[in-house]
C-alpha cells in the first residue's frame, strides 16, 4: 500500500479517542465474560442453583448476552460517526458491498439461531443441556461458527457502509476476540460432549 496513504488513514483515525476506547472494550469484554461465567456454571452450577434450573439459568444469561451485544453494537455505531469518514469508501460500490455483507452476515446469524435454538445458542452445554447431536444443516455445512463470522461480517458491513476505517479497525478488533473465543469454546465444548458419551458407554 502507497505510504501516503497509511499516512492519510493515520490521520483520519484517532487510536486514544474515548468512543473508540469504550467500544474496543465492549467488544474484547463480551466473549471475555460469556466464557468465564459459562465455565464458572459448568464447574459450580451457581446459577442454576440461583434460578433454580438450568434452563431459566441458561435463558437469563442469554438475555443478559444479548443485552451486552446490543450496547457493544451500540458503541462501535457511536465510535463510527465521532471520526472521519475516508473519501475513497466513501461510493456507491462500496455502499453495496457493505450492505451485501450485512445481508449475508444477518443471514448466517439469523440461521444459526434457528438451527441451535435458544439453549444452542447461548453456551446450554455449560449447563448440562445437551444437544441429541451435532448440527450440521445450514450454515453449519458452509462454515464453522457461523454465527460469530455472520457478525463479524455485520460490522465490516456498517463500516463500509459508513465509510469509516475506524469502523474497520474495529471490525478487526470483533475478528480476533472471536477468534480467542472460539479457541476457548471449541475444546471445552467437545470435552463436555466427550465426557457424556463416556458416561453413557458406562451405563
Amino acid at each position: 500500500m502507497d505510504v501516503s496513504v497509511l499516512t492519510e488513514l493515520w490521520r483520519l483515525m484517532d487510536l486514544t479517542e474515548p468512543r473508540f476506547c469504550v467500544a474496543v472494550i465492549a467488544i474484547i469484554f463480551n466473549p471475555f465474560f460469556w466464557n468465564v461465567v459459562a465455565r464458572w456454571e459448568h464447574r459450580t452450577r451457581g446459577l442454576t442453583r440461583l434460578f433454580g434450573g438450568p434452563y431459566v439459568a441458561c435463558y437469563s444469561l442469554a438475555l443478559l448476552i444479548l443485552l451486552l451485544n446490543v450496547y457493544r453494537s451500540h458503541s462501535i455505531t457511536v465510535a463510527m460517526k465521532g471520526q472521519s469518514r475516508w473519501e475513497p469508501l466513501d461510493n456507491a460500490q462500496v455502499y453495496y458491498t457493505g450492505a451485501a455483507l450485512l445481508t449475508l452476515g444477518s443471514l448466517f446469524v439469523i440461521s444459526s439461531f434457528m438451527a441451535l435454538g435458544v439453549t444452542g445458542t447461548f453456551l446450554g452445554d455449560y449447563f448440562g443441556i445437551l444437544m441429541d447431536q451435532k448440527v450440521t444443516s445450514f450454515p453449519f455445512n458452509v462454515m464453522e461458527n457461523p454465527m460469530y463470522w455472520g457478525s463479524t461480517a455485520n460490522y465490516l458491513g456498517l463500516a463500509l457502509m459508513n465509510a469509516s476505517p475506524i469502523g474497520v479497525v474495529l471490525t478487526a478488533v470483533v475478528a480476533v476476540s472471536y477468534r480467542v473465543a472460539i479457541a476457548c469454546e471449541g475444546p471445552f465444548t467437545e470435552e463436555i460432549y466427550r465426557q457424556r458419551s463416556q458416561r453413557c458407554k458406562h451405563k
